[in-house]
């Protein structure tokens, strides 16, 4: 496992405003992959990662808000109930924290680390996650969404 550099979205090569592309086959390189992830997630204390934040277009991410590593491959929203505003951040925003409309719950599919299609329903703060990293995949960042920045 390996420890990668988590790119910001000052970074001139906007690699984090690119869509992501579909994984057609979940082999070594991709396993590898998520365990790089893994590991760099929990050592900067976050709770989810999207594969381009460490520079790679490919549609994976994981998440941990406490429950269990959840590891995603070609997550796609399926469903979405209610709206909440609440504050969010991001690793490759750093300092920056707002105010960001989502649904209140989220039902996703995606496959797991071993090809076995999946389907995840998040309610609140995992619908949020859900949401929030799902966006990275296709370009999309927090503070595009953002109705009101919070200074901390």
């Amino acid at each position: 496992m390996a420890v990668r550099n988590i790119r910001n979205y000052k970074d001139i090569t906007n690699i984090l405003r690119k869509k992501s592309r579909t994984v057609n086959e979940i082999d070594e390189k991709i396993i590898r992959m998520f365990e790089d992830m893994t590991e760099t997630m929990y050592l900067n204390k976050g709770i989810g990662l999207a594969a381009p934040q460490v520079g790679i277009l490919k549609r994976l991410v994981v998440i941990d808000i406490g429950t269990g590593l959840l590891k995603l491959v070609n997550p796609v929203i399926v469903q979405t109930i209610g709206e909440k505003v609440e504050e969010e951040g991001c690793l490759s925003i750093p300092g920056i924290f707002g105010d960001v409309i989502r649904p209140q719950k989220v039902c996703i599919r995606a496959q797991n680390e071993r090809g076995k299609l999946i389907e995840l329903e998040g309610i609140d703060f995992l619908a949020r996650v859900f949401c929030h990293e799902i966006d990275h995949l296709d370009g999309t960042l927090f503070i595009d969404k953002m109705v009101s920045k919070v200074t901390n």
